[in-house]
C-alpha cells in the first residue's frame, strides 16, 4: 500500500482508482435504470476537428473510437496507464533502489497505453461487441438511423452515436452534421456518407423512421 501512495506513483494509483469509481458508478446506475452518458459529457474532453481528415480525428479512429462504446475504451485506457506504470515503478525501484520522477514516466506511460487501447479496442469491436465483421461493412452503414449516445453533433465537433443492423447487432460509430444542424443526446440521426474515421448525418424524416423500425 505504501508503494501505490508514493508521490511518484499517485498518478498510476489514481487512474486505477477512477476506473474502479467509474465501474461502481455504472453498476448503481444499471441497477436504478438509469444510463451514464451525461456524466460521461462531463468527464470526456470536447473533440474539435478542422476537418474530416484532421490528426486527430485519425487518432480516434485509429484508436477504435465510435467502434466502440467510449465508457468502454475510457476503462481500458484508465487500466492500461495506471498498471503500466505501476510495474516500471516496480521494476525500477526492485533493480535501482529508487523511482522514477512522476511526470516524465507519466508521458511515456500514455503513449504505451495508447497502442494497448487499440488492441482491446480490436478485440472487443471483433468479438464482443460485433461492430464490424467481414459480412457487414461500414458502406452498408450508409441509410441507416442511429441515436446519439454521448456528446452534442455539430459541424467540427463528432459525437458517438449507436444503431442496430438488421441482424440486431450494435454499431457505435462517430457522426458530424453540416454547419446548419446540430443534434444532442438522445436525438435521432440519419447516416448519408462515410467521411473517414466518423459519418456525416442528417435529420431524418418519418419515411427513414418507418424503414428502420
Amino acid at each position: 500500500m505504501a508503494f501505490l501512495l508514493q508521490d511518484q506513483n499517485l498518478i498510476f494509483t489514481g487512474a486505477l482508482v477512477l476506473m474502479l469509481m467509474i465501474a461502481v458508478l455504472e453498476g448503481v446506475m444499471t441497477l436504478i435504470g438509469i444510463g451514464i452518458s451525461d456524466l460521461l459529457d462531463n468527464m470526456l474532453p470536447e473533440f474539435d476537428v478542422d476537418a474530416p481528415d484532421g490528426g486527430l480525428t485519425k487518432v480516434l479512429g485509429w484508436l477504435r473510437f465510435g467502434e466502440v462504446p467510449a465508457l468502454i475504451l475510457l476503462v481500458v485506457f484508465l487500466v492500461a496507464f495506471g498498471v503500466t506504470g505501476l510495474l516500471i515503478q516496480m521494476f525500477v525501484e526492485s533493480n535501482f533502489g529508487l523511482l522514477l520522477p512522476e511526470g516524465l514516466l507519466a508521458l511515456g506511460v500514455f503513449f504505451l497505453t495508447l497502442p494497448q487501447v487499440r488492441f482491446v479496442g480490436n478485440l472487443l469491436r471483433r468479438f464482443a461487441i460485433g461492430d464490424e465483421t467481414e459480412a457487414v461493412g461500414r458502406d452498408s452503414f450508409i441509410g441507416c438511423v442511429a441515436v446519439i449516445t454521448i456528446g452534442k453533433a455539430e459541424a467540427g465537433s463528432p459525437a458517438e452515436a449507436r444503431f442496430s443492423d438488421e441482424y440486431g447487432t450494435s454499431h457505435y460509430v462517430m457522426v458530424e452534421p453540416d454547419e446548419s444542424e446540430t443534434f444532442k443526446q438522445g436525438e435521432k440521426v440519419l447516416l448519408v456518407e462515410e467521411l473517414g474515421a466518423h459519418f456525416r448525418v442528417t435529420r431524418p424524416t418519418s419515411q427513414h423512421l418507418m424503414e428502420n423500425n
